[in-house]
């Protein structure tokens, strides 16, 4: 209202476009807060990992690959996110081959993991000395940036811990006493013996040591398959299987084909304003998980 009332007052045409910029800042903070009650998923505060691969399309999958990595990285830096180069294969003559960006921030996976997919570019080649139209493909992967430190907690209740004679050659050398010990692990059935000290104590020590790199392995592979679920299903960088289009001939046009958004203002969303893009899939994701 008091930027209404000034403009009444003042009739200014600056006073007009100061208003019309509050008024986008007010809704873009409006749908933040709406696509954060939109992420409730795991690790959905996460950072996140991007990684860019140019398909089919040659010179020109490799340029778009670049395109997109500008963009992604623009969109971070405008949100104040910290955005780190980890890996980077240039192209012959243009563009790249792959990137990877890590992305830190609150909500950082949340927000990108709608961007998952196969992307695909029709645009006439800059690189086809004949002026043709071309269509390229770039893959993009997001994972979360999951913590990699493991650690094992053996608690005492989860643990059954044996003991029996230790097993020998025969004669003398047949021990007398309970030395050897095994020790399962109640949850996960895994079983350490180990017999070989002289000791009973020392060998529960050497069991219990055994025991939690087998649970750490175990945590590890799990974590990996985690992992890998997150990525998704690997499709074929080519037709078919296109997430989003960008089209630049011959007309303007960025649509989504999951949740049919078309944007026409192709400059800025490839100077990172993919923000409708983003709130349009959680929206969509959001309907399609409570189905």
């Amino acid at each position: 209202m008091e930027w209404y009332q000034l403009y009444k007052e003042e009739g200014s045409q600056e006073i007009l476009e100061g208003f019309l910029v509050e008024l986008q800042n007010f809704e873009n903070f409006l749908h933040t807060e709406e696509a954060k009650l939109l992420l409730a998923e795991e690790y959905d505060r996460a950072n996140a990992i991007l990684t860019l691969h140019a398909g089919t399309g040659g010179t020109d999958a490799q340029d778009f690959a670049e395109m997109l990595l500008r963009m992604y990285g623009r969109w971070a830096e405008k949100r104040g996110y910290k955005v780190k180069l980890v890996d980077f294969l240039a192209g012959e003559e243009a563009g790249i081959k792959n990137a990877t960006l890590v992305i830190e921030g609150p909500w950082a996976y949340g927000l990108l993991k709608g961007e998952k997919g196969i992307h695909r570019l029709i645009r006439i080649s800059p690189f086809d000395a004949n002026a043709r139209r071309h269509t390229s493909f770039v893959s993009v992967t997001v994972i979360p940036e999951i913590e990699e430190e493991i650690e094992v907690i053996l608690r005492p209740e989860e643990l059954k811990i044996e003991t029996m004679r230790a097993s020998g050659h025969g004669g003398q050398h047949v021990n007398k006493t309970e030395t050897a010990v095994r020790i399962t692990h109640l949850p996960t059935g895994i079983t350490v013996t180990c017999q070989n000290e002289r000791s009973q104590h020392l060998n529960k020590m050497t069991a219990l040591k055994i025991l939690k790199a087998k649970l750490y392995q175990l945590q590890k592979q799990k974590l990996e398959e985690k992992k890998e679920s997150l990525i998704g299903e690997k499709k074929e960088i080519s037709w078919g299987n296109q997430i989003r289009s960008y089209i630049l001939h011959p007309y303007k046009v960025i649509k989504d084909h999951r949740t049919q958004l078309e944007i026409f203002k192709v400059e800025e969303v490839l100077d990172g304003e993919i923000d409708e893009f983003i709130r349009e899939f959680l929206i969509w994701h959001t309907k399609e998980k409570n189905k």
